[in-house]
């Protein structure tokens, strides 16, 4: 089941204007191993929640959420392409 990992800060828009933070999610693999992977919540309005493929795969879950924390803007800018 995914867990979320990390409430990024930055937020970013659309080209309709709607408004997205992002947040990184990840869940346990069977073999222990975590992968990770970001979604996009519209801060008002009916919009869908946009979401990427995996972006990280890390060794534990301490490992993603330190990968999570580090994320900067121009990552989370990539990634909201990337889920649209």
């Amino acid at each position: 089941m995914a867990e979320l990992i990390h409430e990024c800060e930055t937020k970013v828009k659309d080209a309709g204007g709607v408004t997205y933070r992002a947040a990184v999610y990840g869940k346990e693999r069977a073999d222990g191993t975590w992968e990770g992977w970001i979604e996009f919540r519209p801060l008002a309005g009916d919009a869908l929640v946009l979401r990427t493929g995996q972006e990280t795969s890390q060794p534990n879950r301490d490992a993603l959420a330190y990968w999570a924390s580090g994320l900067e803007p121009i990552y989370i800018d990539g990634a909201f392409s990337r889920a649209r």
